[in-house]
C-alpha cells in the first residue's frame, strides 16, 4: 500500500481516536458535575425541610411572652408558609433568604427577653435553628461552587459543542440574596418607632 495512504489513514484514525476520547472524557466530567450538583441540592432540601418543621415549635415557645413582638412572629410564620419543596430553585432561594432574615430578627429579639432567653426549651430550639442556618450557609456555598464549575465546564470547548446534543443547560445558583449575612434588627423596632418600647421583662 502507498506509504502516503497509510500515513493519511493513520492520521485519520488517530484524529478519530482523540476526538472520541475527548467526547467520552468531557461527557464523564459533565455527568459527574451534574451528579454533584444534585447531591448538593438534596442536602440543602433536607435542611430546608428540617428548618420548616422546627420553626413552629420555636414560635409557639416564645409567643406567649413576646406577644408585643407580633410583627416578628408573623414574619417568621409567613416566611415559613411561603416555602414549598416543589418550587424552582430560584424561588426556593428567595423564600429561604426571607426566612433566614425573619429567623434572625426573631433570635435577635429573643435576646431582649431574659425569661424567654433562659428557658431551656427555647435555648434548645434556638441552638437547633442556629445550627441549621449555619449548615444551610455551608451547603449553599458548596452547591453554588458545583454549579459554577458545571456552568463553566459546559461553556468551554469541547463541551460547548456537545451541550446541545446532550441537553446540557446552565443550572441556577442558590442565591442567598442581599442582607442575609448580617443579622437584622427586630422588626418591631422599625414598626414601634423611637417613642415605643416593649414592656419591661
Amino acid at each position: 500500500m502507498n506509504p502516503v495512504v497509510l500515513a493519511a489513514a493513520f492520521a485519520l484514525g488517530l484524529a478519530i481516536a482523540i476526538g472520541l476520547y475527548l467526547v467520552v472524557a468531557t461527557y464523564n466530567d459533565v455527568v459527574a458535575l451534574r451528579r454533584r450538583i444534585d447531591k448538593a441540592w438534596a442536602n440543602i432540601e433536607v435542611l430546608l425541610q428540617q428548618r420548616h418543621d422546627q420553626l413552629p415549635a420555636l414560635v409557639d415557645a416564645v409567643r406567649g411572652v413576646m406577644a408585643f413582638e407580633r410583627d416578628v412572629l408573623t414574619a417568621v410564620t409567613n416566611a415559613r408558609a411561603a416555602w414549598t419543596p416543589t418550587a424552582t430553585i430560584p424561588a426556593q432561594a428567595a423564600t429561604a433568604a426571607a426566612t433566614s432574615r425573619a429567623v434572625r430578627s426573631l433570635l435577635a429579639t429573643v435576646e431582649r427577653y431574659p425569661e424567654v432567653r433562659s428557658a431551656e426549651n427555647v435555648l434548645a430550639l434556638q441552638a437547633g435553628i442556629e445550627r441549621l442556618e449555619s449548615m444551610l450557609a455551608d451547603r449553599r456555598e458548596l452547591y453554588n461552587d458545583q454549579v459554577y464549575r458545571y456552568n463553566a465546564r459546559i461553556g468551554q470547548v469541547p463541551a460547548v459543542f456537545l451541550a446541545g446534543w446532550f441537553g446540557w443547560r446552565p443550572r441556577p445558583f442558590f442565591d442567598a440574596g442581599a442582607g442575609t449575612e448580617t443579622p437584622p434588627v427586630g422588626l418591631a423596632d422599625a414598626v414601634a418607632g423611637p417613642d415605643e418600647s416593649p414592656p419591661a421583662p
